[in-house]
């Protein structure tokens, strides 16, 4: 059981400079500490399988500030509705939110496509070019994608991103639902003026540390598969335009995301829901 023991116990704890265990350190420190004259890392994997431990695993977590309560329950459900519900045919619900930081990174030599018995061959090194930011809201009735791109984000590319899906959304949709998150960009003072300006637009927080919800999150996993998993653009113009075309081409086929009210239901089945005060 030391090996247990010590392997459920962080190194630093142990006077060990090491930030996990692994099965050679463990082993290591169990004829250091007198416990057996002689063990092998094998034998430390072994036993540690038995136990089901992989202390050289990590898996993060975040202590929430906002209380797991029925208010958090009660935002949870409003969003999962404007998800679900059947909508007027003069609603639509967006999903927006901004990919940022996305970097050309252009390569000393072309990247070469695959070839029989050989990948695709990106060259090591690149050099620094500027970043863009992605501004995109994700229709979830029917998967298409408005989007634009800035070199910044603050709120005034943001009201730029309004006025464009104010431009593009036609006037028979007289309700647009927005689901964001609670940053500054989305809640500031120019953002509150342009709205009392634009009745038609609605804006929705989901509560703080559930971008789960945000179901432009998924379509931004897919665009970094799809489009950003080699980053050798020239320069930030040519990333701006590859991802502008790339959104034209997710809309010839756009689809939304298989979202119901289980969805949301399973998560929170695991949140411990706190008593109202």
């Amino acid at each position: 059981m030391h090996v247990v023991k010590m392997a459920c116990e962080r190194p630093d704890d142990r006077g060990v400079s090491l930030s996990q265990w692994d099965c050679p350190e463990l082993a290591v420190r169990l004829v250091a500490d007198g416990v057996v004259e002689c063990i092998s890392s094998e034998t430390v994997r072994r036993i540690l399988l038995a136990h089901q431990l992989k202390p050289w695993r990590q898996h993060c977590w975040l202590s929430p500030n906002v209380p797991r309560d029925a208010a958090f329950a009660a935002r949870v459900a409003h969003i999962v509705d404007l998800y679900t519900r059947p909508l007027a045919p003069t609603e639509i619900v967006l999903c927006a939110d901004e990919k940022t930081n996305l970097q050309p990174r252009p390569r000393r030599s072309p990247t070469l496509p695959a070839q029989p018995g050989w990948p695709v061959r990106v060259e090591h090194e690149y050099r620094r070019a500027g970043a863009v930011n992605l501004f995109a809201a994700f229709d979830t009735r029917t998967g298409r994608v408005y989007a634009c791109t800035a070199e910044r984000k603050r709120q005034i590319e943001f009201i730029a991103f309004l006025e464009q899906l104010d431009r593009e959304i036609p006037a028979a949709i007289t309700t647009v639902h927005i689901v964001l998150d609670n940053i500054w960009t989305h809640k500031g003072h120019k953002v509150q003026a342009w709205l009392a300006g634009h009745p038609r637009f609605a804006f929705h927080h989901p509560p703080v540390h559930c971008s789960w919800m945000n179901q432009v999150e998924q379509w931004f996993g897919v665009l970094s598969r799809k489009r950003l998993g080699i980053d050798d653009f020239a320069d930030p113009a040519d990333l701006a335009a590859k991802l502008t075309a790339y959104v034209a081409h997710w809309n010839l086929h756009a689809h939304p995301f298989n979202w119901t009210t289980n969805s949301a239901s399973k998560v929170m089945a695991k949140c411990q829901l706190l008593p109202a005060a």
